[in-house]
């Protein structure tokens, strides 16, 4: 055993039961939140033919003479979180959109708005230097948005625009690929929030060098999906992947990457600022964990897909079934 996995087991908290963690974890999580999508997905009309589905982590529109994909996806931001923290909320805007450029295997180029708030110049002031901020630090310029000052609670929505050669998406995953986790654990959560915020303190370089990875590994062909992880938490987001994929996993909690000192129950539903999900084949899962060690993320093999449609988790001796897309769809995307 190395003296990191000692310290780990000295150092970190003890976790409940197996089935009472899970619990928790489906009542904190972001989870439920997911299942607004289903509102959404059945209604949507068929795409044109040749473009990629809907439900992943951006929208894939194939460029003339097979030259790759723009990519396109938005996000809004919490209305609590804009006002309580309106600066994070304004840099959150502009990073989330990025790690979902940078799921597809994309690279972002440029970001748009649409900001809802009263007159108070302060808030709209403290939303839009985080955006500015964010927006310099990781190098992809606003280029426009849509402003109205007479709501009565401000809220955020962030669009953003980006390309991929070659795509990583949650449609592409097997059974028997290989489920890998990779996390940037030098961070720590903002306020009293479960979101890790391991990016607004990091060298601006190091952090637009760490989302140029994804783009590489789809070029090289090291994943063949990939998800962003969300606020649905780790498992959650996992679910999301799965039904895309119409495929279940096994995961075994003791292999997920985490900080020391932090509950497993908060990990699991925590959304970290950097923190992906994707799939390769066995052979190619070390070169791609590897590809993470060198940039000084944590990254991990933590389980593998199934043909069942099923998320079982282990920990130790204790296995649980945490989500069945048979009996239960999430977002109707499959």
């Amino acid at each position: 055993m190395n003296m990191a996995s000692s310290v780990q087991e000295e150092f970190d908290v003890i976790d409940p039961p197996l089935d009472s963690l899970l619990r928790e974890v489906k009542r904190r999580s972001g989870l439920n939140l997911k299942r607004d999508i289903s509102a959404v997905s059945s209604c949507l009309p068929s795409l044109p033919e040749g473009w990629h589905f809907n439900g992943d982590d951006t929208a894939a529109i194939p460029m003339a003479g097979n030259q790759g994909y723009q990519l396109l996806a938005i996000e809004g931001m919490q209305t609590e979180l804009v006002k309580r923290e309106p600066w994070f909320a304004g840099w959150c805007g502009v990073m989330v959109n990025c790690s979902d450029i940078a799921a597809m295997g994309g690279t972002p180029t440029s970001v748009v708005n649409a900001l809802w708030s009263s007159e108070d110049s302060s808030q709209l002031e403290a939303v839009l230097k985080g955006m500015v901020d964010a927006s310099e630090h990781l190098g992809v310029p606003i280029v426009g948005g849509h402003t109205n000052l007479k709501s009565d609670q401000p809220n955020l929505a962030v669009s953003i625009l980006g390309y991929a050669r070659h795509l990583l998406s949650s449609f592409a995953a097997k059974p028997r690929h290989q489920l890998i986790a990779a996390i940037d654990l030098r961070g720590a959560f903002q306020g009293s929030s479960l979101n890790w915020n391991a990016a607004t303190s990091a060298p601006a370089i190091r952090i637009r060098q760490d989302l140029a990875l994804l783009p590489q590994i789809a070029e090289q062909q090291l994943a063949v999906a990939c998800k962003d992880i969300s606020q649905a938490g780790l498992l959650g987001t996992t679910v999301m992947l799965l039904e895309s994929s119409n495929c279940g996993a096994q995961i075994d909690l003791n292999a997920i990457p985490k900080p020391v000192g932090v509950a497993m129950t908060d990990w699991l539903c925590a959304f970290p600022s950097f923190g992906y999900l994707l799939t390769a084949p066995a052979g190619k899962s070390e070169q791609l964990v590897q590809q993470f060690h060198q940039r000084d993320i944590h990254a991990a093999v933590i389980g593998e897909l199934t043909d069942d449609r099923q998320l079982r988790v282990f920990q130790g001796n204790q296995q649980h079934l945490f989500y069945d897309l048979n009996q239960e769809p999430l977002t109707g995307f499959s």
